[in-house]
């Protein structure tokens, strides 16, 4: 069954992709969500129209995601968290602390655009992050998490 993804969805792809899912997953979960539409031929041409009308604006958001990658890359990162005696933090650091520390620098990231690789964080320490600002533009970045 072919679908038009309506939004991003994590692992089956972005806005406007054409897919082909099993047919009990698109009639049941992402059809009635609002999640995507059937792809007949009307439907095909009406998306071909939008993609042909985004690509200069693609462009530019490309462009910016890049820039914003670019510019946090060079930042230095510093996530302050209540460290007991041994060293080890009380809980753990996750992605919405990251987001934050990210956003107080200046840059607007969304929680869910960020993985952390070896999570969970539960130590003091260097680690690192993935976070996509596009679809097309993926940028690792390095954040410290220090004892407050």
């Amino acid at each position: 069954m072919e679908i038009i993804l309506k939004e991003n969805i994590e692992g089956l792809g972005y806005t406007n992709d054409l897919v082909a899912v099993k047919p009990g997953y698109g009639r049941n979960f992402l059809i009635p969500t609002g999640k995507a539409i059937l792809a007949t031929e009307s439907a095909k041409k009406v998306r071909e129209e939008n993609l042909r009308q985004r690509a200069h604006k693609e462009a530019k958001l490309v462009e910016e995601a890049k820039g914003f990658a670019s510019k946090l890359e060079a930042m230095s990162i510093k996530i302050g968290a209540k460290v007991g005696e041994s060293g080890k933090i009380f809980g753990s650091v996750n992605t919405i602390q990251l987001a934050e520390a990210i956003t107080n620098l200046g840059v607007a990231v969304d929680r869910k655009n960020i993985s952390i690789v070896n999570e969970p964080i539960k130590n003091v320490g260097s680690y690192e992050a993935k976070i996509k600002f596009h679809k097309e533009v993926e940028s690792t970045i390095s954040f410290e998490v220090v004892g407050e």
